[in-house]
């Protein structure tokens, strides 16, 4: 769409690497190089940032942390609805609670790690 595009960009792939790419274009209904070219120029414009695979690592770290944060918060609101007004805190909401704050340490750092590999490469 716009200017004809005249000039090529070879590119090498292992079958790995192009049975990848071929997916993601076939998802979004595009050619191969199409969805290749429209990758690069995102990068090139800092639209997108490539992470490196020490990425999903740390988003997989994120998710399970999220996950035990929403298992912690249950537990913590059972004990709560369970025990009578005053009745002091019970070593179990304790034990919740320190759970809740290791989980929020290790989120806050998961986040600040994928953070500092998302900025841009220039």
């Amino acid at each position: 769409m716009g200017e004809p595009r005249k000039k090529r960009f070879y590119v090498s792939f292992s079958d790995t690497e192009l049975a990848v790419v071929r997916t993601a274009a076939e998802r979004e209904g595009m050619a191969s190089a199409a969805w290749a070219g429209r990758q690069v120029r995102a990068v090139a414009q800092h639209t997108l940032v490539p992470v490196s695979l020490d990425a999903a690592d740390v988003l997989r770290e994120l998710v399970q942390a999220r996950v035990h944060l929403r298992e912690t918060v249950t537990a913590l609101r059972a004990l709560a609805a369970a025990g009578p007004p005053g009745a002091g805190v019970p070593e179990s909401a304790a034990t919740a609670v320190a759970r809740a704050l290791d989980a929020v340490v290790r989120v806050d750092e998961a986040t600040v790690a994928v953070m500092r590999e998302r900025r841009p490469r220039s």
